[in-house]
């Protein structure tokens, strides 16, 4: 398996025109500003790679994926970091939701934050029985990605969720249909090549031509929304609640907000 130049993003493809994309960044998998970049250039160049007929996105470790490195943006004096991230992730989203063929989101763990963002805009989610989905933004003094859980969940719990923090079960998402399968954890990957390769098997042409069809059907623009949704992030770091949000979780505190 290649590795992109940080290191984080692993890809493969195989034979069979399936290409493997795999998060791996200890210890929660939760990706820098180059990191998500790096995922959206790696998706891209598959998708455009005419031997590619479809793409699973996984992760190696303990979850698929923790969202942003609020470390990296609490380091930051300024608001580059911050920029970074924000431009990043929706690269990244982007380039999983624009790939030329189908994605195929292959869930373990937790899927947080960013991680939202990048399944939500997948063609097809395969999980583990342990995956559960959330967005615990408004604990970090951040929002964003509501877009793409709302493609997930019906819109009522996609509130609930927001406003309190609590994740979803894959079960959960599987029984409003959202989630293809839950299977254990050890069979994930391979549960996610099954589904692959019935895709792979069929005229690389037409799932094509499907997937450009199914994009331009879609009852909303995710990309429009998911800004629309960034700019009040900004807007709370501006502010300053988000400093303290970011400080209370990189210490291991409660955050003290002047309600």
């Amino acid at each position: 398996m290649q590795r992109t130049a940080g290191g984080a993003i692993g890809w493969v493809v195989h034979g069979d025109g399936i290409a493997e994309v795999v998060v791996d960044r200890p210890p929660v998998n939760a990706l820098t500003v180059a990191g998500w970049f790096e995922l959206a250039e790696t998706v891209r160049r598959l998708g455009e790679d005419r031997a590619v007929r479809v793409l699973v996105l996984r992760a190696e470790g303990r979850g698929f994926n923790a969202g942003v490195d609020i470390k990296e943006i609490q380091a930051d004096p300024g608001y580059e970091a911050l920029i970074g991230a924000n431009r990043g992730c929706f690269a990244a989203f982007a380039a999983v939701y624009e790939c030329a063929v189908p994605v195929i989101a292959a869930v373990h763990g937790f899927c947080l934050g960013g991680g939202i963002g990048l399944v939500g805009n997948a063609d097809i989610i395969v999980a583990a029985e342990d995956a559960t989905f959330g967005l615990p933004e408004v604990d970090r003094g951040a929002l964003g990605a509501a877009t793409h859980l709302a493609r997930l969940v019906p819109q009522h719990k996609m509130r609930a969720m927001v406003y309190t923090a609590r994740p979803a079960t894959a079960q959960e998402l599987h029984a409003w249909g959202s989630v293809l399968s839950v299977v254990p954890a050890r069979r994930l990957r391979d549960e996610a090549f099954a589904v692959a390769g019935e895709i792979a098997a069929k005229s690389g042409r037409v799932i094509r031509a499907a997937k450009e069809s199914l994009n331009g059907i879609d009852l909303w623009d995710v990309h429009r929304s998911y800004r629309y949704e960034q700019g009040f992030t900004f807007e709370l770091n501006l502010s300053g609640v988000s400093d303290e949000a970011r400080a209370a979780f990189v210490e291991g505190r409660d955050a003290k907000f002047d309600r």
